[in-house]
C-alpha cells in the first residue's frame, strides 16, 4: 500500500537546507546590522492572548488565527505581525528603561489569509522600533537603519518611497475641507482617481495627484500645491530625512499611500526592489497605547525578506566547504576543521563516497584534497 505525501495547509511550506540555511544567513545579516546601530534583540512567543494582539480592533482581528488554550480557556492567535509585540514589551517589562528605546526582532508570522502579491501565510519579519521618539531625527535613524541592513544582507539595490498618512486629515480639517466621507476622499487619492476625486467634489485635491513620483520633483510639486503653508512643516522633514541617504538609493514620494500604514502617524516608508511586486518592507511612524488615553510615540521598520531568499539571497554553494571523512579518519584534525568553518561528513560505510553526499573535499593523509 502507498503511502500518501504529507500535505501542508495552503499558504505553508518546508524550506528544505539550501534555503534555510540561506534564511539563517539573511536573518544573521539583518539583526547584526540593527545591533550595530544599539538596538537590542527582543524575541516574543509565537502565540499570545487574542486581546494582546490586537483582537478588539475589527481590522487586525480579521488577520488573527486563533484557538483556545486548553489550560486558561481563553482565545489565543499566533502572531500576524510582531510589531506590536514589541510595543507590548517596551510599555511592560521595560517600561521603565531609558527612552529612546531601541528594540530589533526576528521571527515567522502567520497570517490567516494571503494576498494576491504574497500567497504565503506564514513568513519571516525582521525590523526594529525606535521607541520614545517619533521626532525628524528618530525618523533620519530609523531610515538609516533600515538601508544598513539591507547592504548588510545584499539586498539592492532598493528605492525608498516616502509617503504623510495624515496628510488628507491635515488638508481637509484645515484649507481644504471637503463634503465627502473623508474615507471616500482617502480611497480616491489611494486609487490615484481623478475622475473619482471629482465624482465627489474633491477636485482641489487633483494637483496631490501629480505630487507623486521621483522625490525631488514631486515635493517641487508638493510645495506649489501647499499654499497655505499647512504642510510646509512635513515637506521640511520629508527633506532632512532623505538628506543622507539621497546617494544610496533611489527615492521617490506618493503623500496619499496608505496601503500598509493604516496606523502610522505623520511619516511612513515602503521598501521596493526590482523585481518584486509587493514591497519587502515598511516602516514609519505610530503610537504605542498605554491606557486612559495615553501614548508613546516610536517609529520603525519591518521587513520581509522571504521571496528575495525563494530567488536566491544568502544562497550560497556549500560544497566548496563540505569535506568527506572517510572511515578512520583522525578525529582531532577532523575537530580542527570544523573549527576552521568547514562542514564535516563522516562516512558511515565502506560505500559512502564524497561525490555522492555532496562533497567538494576529502580529508587525506595531507589534509583537505578535492574529491
Amino acid at each position: 500500500m502507498t503511502k500518501a505525501p504529507a500535505l501542508l495547509p495552503e499558504g505553508l511550506r518546508d524550506r528544505l537546507p539550501a534555503q534555510a540555511e540561506a534564511a539563517s544567513r539573511v536573518t544573521r545579516a539583518l539583526v547584526d546590522a540593527m545591533r550595530a546601530h544599539g538596538y537590542g534583540r527582543v524575541s516574543p512567543p509565537l502565540a499570545e492572548f487574542r486581546e494582546t494582539l490586537g483582537g478588539d480592533d475589527e481590522r487586525t482581528a480579521r488577520d488573527l488565527l486563533r484557538f483556545t488554550d486548553p489550560v486558561s480557556q481563553r482565545t489565543l492567535a499566533l502572531r500576524p505581525d510582531i510589531t506590536r509585540q514589541v510595543g507590548r514589551i517596551a510599555t511592560s517589562l521595560l517600561a521603565a528603561a531609558p527612552r529612546p528605546l531601541r528594540l530589533c526582532y526576528a521571527g515567522q508570522v502567520v497570517k490567516l489569509r494571503a494576498s494576491q502579491l504574497r500567497p504565503a501565510r506564514e513568513m519571516l519579519q525582521v525590523g526594529a522600533e525606535l521607541i520614545g521618539s517619533d521626532s525628524v531625527a528618530a525618523a533620519r535613524e530609523i531610515v538609516s537603519v533600515a538601508i544598513d541592513a539591507l547592504e548588510a544582507a545584499g539586498i539592492g539595490p532598493v528605492t525608498l518611497d516616502f509617503t504623510l498618512p495624515d496628510v488628507v486629515d491635515l488638508l481637509a480639517s484645515g484649507p481644504l475641507p471637503v463634503t465627502a466621507d473623508i474615507e471616500a476622499l482617502r480611497d480616491e487619492l489611494d486609487a490615484k482617481d481623478a475622475g473619482g476625486l471629482t465624482r465627489i467634489g474633491a477636485q482641489a485635491y487633483l494637483p496631490l495627484l501629480r505630487a507623486t513620483g521621483p522625490f525631488d520633483q514631486a515635493i517641487a510639486d508638493l510645495r506649489a500645491f501647499d499654499t497655505t503653508g499647512i504642510l510646509a512643516a512635513r515637506i521640511d522633514a520629508l527633506e532632512e530625512i532623505a538628506a543622507p541617504v539621497r546617494e544610496r538609493v533611489n527615492l521617490t514620494l506618493d503623500p496619499t499611500e496608505r496601503h500598509g500604514f493604516a496606523y502610522q502617524s505623520w511619516f511612513g516608508f515602503s521598501i521596493f526592489v526590482p523585481g518584486q511586486g509587493d514591497a519587502v518592507g515598511r516602516g514609519g511612524a505610530y503610537s504605542i497605547p498605554l491606557g486612559e488615553a495615553q501614548e508613546e510615540p516610536a517609529i520603525g521598520f519591518s521587513l520581509y525578506p522571504d521571496p528575495l531568499i525563494d530567488d536566491g539571497l544568502g544562497v550560497e554553494d556549500d560544497n566548496d566547504r563540505r569535506i568527506f571523512l572517510p572511515l578512520g579518519h583522525d578525529a582531532a584534525l577532523a575537530a580542527s576543521l570544523r573549527a576552521d568553518g568547514w562542514r564535516t561528513i563522516a562516512a558511515l560505510t565502506e560505500a559512502d563516497e564524497a561525490p555522492r553526499l555532496g562533497c567538494g573535499f576529502i580529508l587525506g593523509p595531507d589534509g583537505p584534497a578535492e574529491a
